[in-house]
C-alpha cells in the first residue's frame, strides 16, 4: 500500500483494513503518531514511516517479525527507539537518520539479519556494546554525531564493508577497528584526528578507500606509500 505524500495526520482507517500488506509507505506526510495496531499487520515485510513527524513508536512495531526487508525511520522527531525493536531479527536495513535520539537501545544488537544500519545526526555519544554481535552487517552510517570513540566489541563486525564516522569527535582512529579484514571503505571526515596508525595497513587489508580530510592528521610517508601500492586511495 502507497500512501506517499498523501498529506496524512494519522494513519486512515483503510490501511488496518489491509492487513495481508506485504508493503506500507506512509513516508513525506504529517503523521505525530503511530497507533498499536501496526502490531497486527504481521505479513509487512517493508515499513516505510520516514520524513513525518513522529516523537515515539508503540512497543508493538517489535510484533512485526516478518519484515525482512527495510525499515525507515529517518527524518522524524524521535526522542527514543523501543526496546521492542530487538525482536526484528530479519530486518536488513534499519534507518534512524535524522532523530534527536541521543541513544541507541541495547536491543539493536538483537537484529541479526541488520545488513545496513543507519544512524546519521541523531546526537549519539556513544554505541551499544551489543552492535558487535550484528555480525551480518556491511554498511554502518553514523556522520554528524558526537562520537569520541568505538565500543572494542566492533570487532565483531566481520562482514563490515563501509563504515562512515564523518563529522564526528574522534581524535584517534578507534582501535576496535583493528582486524576487520572486509572493510573496504572508511571515512573520518571532519573529525580531531592528529595522527593516523600504522596498523591501518597490516590490520585492515581489504581497505581501498581512506578518507581524512578535515582532520589536519599526518599521514606517516611509509603508510601513505604502503597503502597506495596496494591500490588504496587515501584522502587528507
Amino acid at each position: 500500500m502507497n500512501l506517499w505524500r498523501a498529506g496524512l495526520t494519522r494513519v486512515p482507517e483503510q490501511v488496518w483494513e489491509h492487513r495481508e500488506s506485504r508493503v506500507l509507505i506512509l513516508a513525506d506526510n504529517a503523521l505525530t503518531s503511530l497507533p498499536p495496531r501496526i502490531g497486527r499487520m504481521r505479513r509487512l515485510r517493508t515499513l516505510d514511516l520516514g520524513h513525518n513527524a513522529l516523537t515515539s513508536l508503540p512497543e508493538e512495531i517489535g510484533e512485526l517479525t516478518g519484515l525482512d526487508g527495510c525499515l525507515y525511520l529517518h527524518d522524524n522527531r524521535l526522542t527514543a527507539l523501543p526496546r521492542s525493536l530487538g525482536r526484528l531479527r530479519s530486518l536488513t536495513y534499519l534507518n534512524v537518520g535524522d532523530n534527536p535520539l541521543g541513544t541507541l537501545p541495547e536491543e539493536v544488537g538483537c537484529m541479526a539479519g541488520l545488513v545496513e544500519l543507519r544512524a546519521q545526526r541523531c546526537g549519539l555519544r556513544e554505541l551499544p556494546a551489543s552492535l558487535g554481535r550484528l555480525t551480518a552487517l556491511r554498511e554502518l552510517w553514523l556522520r554528524g554525531n558526537a562520537l569520541a570513540s568505538l565500543p572494542a566489541t566492533v570487532r565483531g563486525l566481520r562482514e563490515l564493508r563501509e563504515l562512515e564516522l564523518r563529522e564526528n569527535a574522534l581524535t584517534r582512529v578507534p582501535e576496535a577497528l583493528r582486524g576487520l579484514s572486509r572493510l573496504r571503505r572508511l571515512d573520518l571526515r571532519a573529525n580531531r584526528l592528529r595522527t593516523v596508525p600504522d596498523w591501518l595497513e597490516r590490520e585492515l587489508p581489504a581497505l581501498e578507500k581512506l578518507d581524512l580530510r578535515w582532520n589536519g592528521a599526518a599521514v606517516e610517508p611509509k603508510l601513505l606509500e604502503g597503502l597506495e601500492r596496494r591500490g588504496c586511495v587515501v584522502l587528507g
